[in-house]
């Protein structure tokens, strides 16, 4: 039996673009639901869209995510290299053969002209299909050519009589009329080849079995079987995965500002979560499971749960989920992350139970600083915060409330947490109030918020005694005035 290979082949072009890695995600799991490999090629031959340091972003961006590659330009293996810049000589050899194999032709037509009528063809709404009069050169004015320097591209040859018939493991089997296939140039002037050419030399090279990639090749894919068949070669197996769209309208694009990998992690999602949201975008479990490990996914995926419709990137359901892994970290765990987020909060107060207190509650890492930037300086706010229908607090009852509980810190010797939880609840029920109309309108003193990570008791203790007592006496004066 054929080992199974996947390869990810991303153009250094970048950030990682959501959709790039949910591809890269599936060409794994396929991979290492057979035991297979999965392979790591970097496609440089647009050498007008590189951009300096995107490869170390690829890499960068896999290891993050725990998408670890058994060959690749950093890992050699037996069918390097892995950089298509530097498989050149390659392409240029098997152009040259395809044209004695009659599956592609040297064309020395002018590109400007050809640029011309595309332009020309689109003005007048009409679909353009290049009829290159260089395919029916004899070999002998073809060779002229050659020896006189004319420049030249390699362009495939395509019989536009009959049908070319396909089947996708996604959309099933797929039929389209050669003479509505392009021929498309394969090898440019420059010597580097098109995509379209060199990911068929390539995929037949490294002995890959299936190709994952999403459905805007589809048309292209009849093309290149022509070129499978024409060298003789296996097809590999057809994976098309539908787009990852912003809306029911508009697909998820770097080009439009749209949220990458990067720009996620920045913004405080964690990477196994961003990971596990992305495999559910166009893909279906067989239970209503949601929350899954890397090796889970392997466990669980398969190829015939995956969607033909475009999915919608929800970051609402991403913001969820990543609140789940938040808080089955452990504490330690949930500090160290927590470190970037904290670093502006004052060192008198302890990290740690400020980060206990946040763990529940946070979704987004990037909501950290301005949840807890009540510690370091208490923030101006107006006395309508103390106002609580649900509470049932009044002014009045807070300044009551206020009044209270300074006088009980002002008697505490015992600043545990359970020691002031007892205290303030004793208080409560000995003044006959609710339990909310005292330790709201004491969070209210404490923050100079309505809302806050912790509640009045947790934020009495991280603050200490002392700080404590001097914010409740600024909301009593604020109160009274």
């Amino acid at each position: 039996m054929t080992k199974t290979r996947t390869r990810f082949a991303p153009s250094p072009t970048g950030y990682m673009h959501i959709g790039n890695l949910r591809t890269a995600l599936y060409e794994y799991l396929v991979a290492k639901k057979d035991g297979g490999d999965f392979v790591l090629r970097i496609e440089d031959t647009d050498q007008q869209r590189y951009v300096e340091g995107a490869t170390d972003i690829i890499y960068d961006t896999l290891k993050a995510v725990g998408l670890e590659h058994d060959e690749g330009p950093d890992k050699p293996g037996p069918y390097g290299p892995y950089i298509q810049s530097e498989r050149l000589p390659i392409y240029q050899e098997y152009a040259k053969k395809l044209v004695e194999l009659g599956g592609a032709h040297y064309c020395f037509c002018d590109m400007n002209d050809i640029e011309n009528q595309k332009e020309e063809a689109s003005k007048e709404g009409k679909t353009y299909k290049f009829a290159d009069p260089c395919r029916f050169l004899t070999k002998e004015e073809v060779q002229a050519k050659l020896d006189a320097g004319t420049p030249y591209v390699i362009r495939q040859t395509i019989n536009p009589i009959g049908k070319t018939k396909f089947h996708d493991e996604v959309y099933g089997d797929i039929e389209v009329d050669n003479d509505t296939l392009d021929e498309g140039v394969l090898l440019k002037s420059d010597g580097y080849p098109t995509y379209n050419f060199a990911n068929v030399v390539d995929d037949h090279l490294m002995h890959i079995t299936h190709v994952v990639r999403g459905n805007e090749y589809l048309s292209s894919t009849p093309k290149y079987n022509l070129i499978y068949e024409a060298f003789g070669w296996e097809i590999p197996t057809y994976i098309h995965v539908a787009p990852v769209m912003k809306d029911e309208t508009h697909k998820l694009s770097k080009r439009n500002g749209d949220a990458s990998f990067q720009d996620l992690v920045a913004k405080g999602y964690l990477p196994e979560a961003i990971l596990n949201y992305i495999a559910l975008l166009g893909w279906a479990p067989e239970t209503d499971q949601e929350i899954y490990s890397l090796p889970e996914l392997i466990q669980a995926f398969s190829v015939n749960r995956l969607h033909t419709t475009p999915a919608i990137f929800d970051i609402d359901k991403l913001t969820w989920m990543n609140g789940i892994y938040l808080r089955q970290m452990t504490l330690d765990e949930f500090c160290d992350i927590c470190v970037p987020y904290l670093k502006e909060v004052d060192d008198r107060f302890n990290k740690r139970e400020i980060c206990e207190i946040l763990q529940p509650r946070v979704a987004v890492l990037s909501e950290i600083p301005e949840m807890v930037d009540f510690f370091n300086a208490l923030p101006a706010y107006e006395n309508d915060l103390y106002i609580n229908k649900k509470m049932k607090t009044t002014l009045e009852i807070a300044l009551k409330a206020l009044n209270l509980a300074k006088d009980l810190f002002a008697s505490m010797d015992d600043w545990q947490m359970d020691h002031i939880h007892d205290a303030l609840m004793n208080l409560a029920k000995e003044q006959g109030m609710k339990n909310g109309q005292l330790l709201f309108p004491l969070r209210v003193a404490l923050t100079g918020k309505k809302f806050t990570p912790g509640g009045a008791i947790e934020i009495s203790h991280i603050l200490g005694k002392e700080e404590s007592i001097q914010r409740i006496e600024k909301g009593i004066t604020q109160l009274s005035e």
